[in-house]
């Protein structure tokens, strides 16, 4: 009967482990993770598992996506995330993979930008799983002399540990004292939790590892550290970031969102089905296994990743329509079904003419004149359907006439009087 009862946990434990180390990096240290869900089911008690986020901007995307999606696993099984969101940290600003020092917020955008992390993450997570917590609500109330204690516990050897201290310091480049603090706060946010397990990006290990060390010398259960990759942006090269400009973001319109699936590099399509969609492991073998005998086009396939992706943060009926809009306008060569309209200040008119240069970034479609000019040059701006070939042009433009920029921005222009 004992023996019984033992292989049954020992079943759900596998089976626990093995979901949840899907598209995983690493699980530091296994053992441990192990022994933590089979205590947890022993005991009928679920484990805390920590994700730490400064909200450094508005906008969660895909590649947040991919952790929040891991989160969802852990609370299928019945466990609590605890969603820190890092208002104390953001002040500091996370080094991890920069070469430069991050620009500190305002405790005003801070916190605006964290209402709309929450809002976002609950398409994805069960609110009721959930627990939103904040690191202000510690570290606010501490002393220099709290500060001193907690920083008697790391060296400055081992903070140059790290990949980006370390390429700095031997570059020369200055590396400020608030940011050797940074690993040190997200370590004890682990400590004021006691979580029993902490999820992050692979740039993430140093400052996770970190938060298990002071865990140990506070005397408690030391957390497991998971590592999940991270995804590469549309553009198939760099980390995928609102501010390179190469991201999917979580709350953009499905028709947004399929055309940028649309236009991500064939060879992460397989990448982006196992991190980025609920597909089960088998089905997207089978769909890499036709890839790779040619049973199957790329072009359809990717038309499902991005119906798969829509889907996921809208509906099976919406990702249709925004499949269909899609052909409309780069298959068929038609307009959208929906173009917004833009209005044209008279007084930017001259003799009734406009400069194609000054429209463009009058309503939105070019940052600066320069980068109004790179666009046209390169062909990629058009007014009716006809490509611009030269930034020195005045246009004599009418109501209606419809601007397009890249594949993906449309405008019908409406002269206001």
């Amino acid at each position: 009967m004992k023996s019984s009862k033992k292989s049954k946990i020992e079943k759900l434990v596998d089976e626990q482990v093995k979901i949840i180390s899907r598209g995983m990096e690493e699980i530091l240290p296994l053992e441990d993770f192990e022994k933590k869900i089979k205590k947890s089911i022993e005991q009928n008690k679920p484990l805390k598992i920590k994700f730490g986020v400064d909200p450094t901007s508005p906008d969660l995307h895909l590649g947040h996506a991919v952790i929040l999606h891991k989160l969802k696993q852990f609370q299928d099984f019945g466990h609590i995330v605890i969603l820190l969101i890092g208002d104390y940290t953001a002040r500091v600003g996370d080094p991890s993979g920069r070469s430069v020092t991050r620009p500190q917020l305002s405790p005003k955008k801070i916190e605006k930008n964290a209402k709309t992390y929450t809002d976002q993450a609950f398409k994805i997570l069960d609110p009721k799983k959930t627990r939103i917590d904040y690191n202000s609500r510690w570290f606010s109330k501490m002393n220099f002399n709290d500060l001193l204690k907690l920083t008697s516990k790391f060296t400055i050897a081992r903070l140059l540990e790290r990949d980006d201290f370390s390429i700095r310091y031997q570059k020369g480049t200055p590396i400020f004292l608030h940011e050797f603090l940074y690993p040190v706060m997200q370590g004890y946010d682990s400590v004021a939790l006691k979580s029993d397990v902490e999820i992050g990006g692979t740039d993430q290990k140093f400052n996770m590892l970190a938060g298990r060390s002071l865990q140990i010398d506070f005397g408690q259960d030391p957390q497991v550290v998971i590592t999940m990759p991270i995804l590469e942006g549309i553009d198939g090269v760099q980390r995928m970031s609102k501010s390179l400009g190469n991201y999917i973001g979580l709350t953009e319109p499905a028709k947004e969102m399929f055309g940028k699936v649309m236009s991500i590099p064939d060879e992460l399509m397989i990448r982006y089905f196992n991190l980025a969609t609920n597909l089960e492991e088998d089905e997207v073998k089978k769909i890499e296994k036709g890839l790779n005998d040619g049973t199957l086009h790329p072009a359809e396939v990717k038309r499902r990743l991005g119906r798969e992706i829509v889907t996921l943060y809208y509906d099976r009926k919406t990702a249709l329509e925004a499949q269909a809009e899609f052909d409309r306008v780069f298959k068929e060569k038609k307009l959208p079904s929906e173009i917004p309209e833009f209005k044209v200040p008279r007084e930017i008119f001259k003799n009734s003419k406009v400069w194609v240069v000054r429209l463009l970034v009058t309503i939105g479609f070019a940052k600066s004149n320069s980068n109004a000019r790179r666009l046209i040059e390169q062909g990629g701006v058009k007014i009716n359907n006809k490509i611009i070939k030269s930034p020195e042009l005045e246009l004599k433009i009418k109501e209606n006439d419809i601007i397009q920029v890249g594949k993906r921005k449309f405008a019908r222009l409406v002269i206001s009087h």
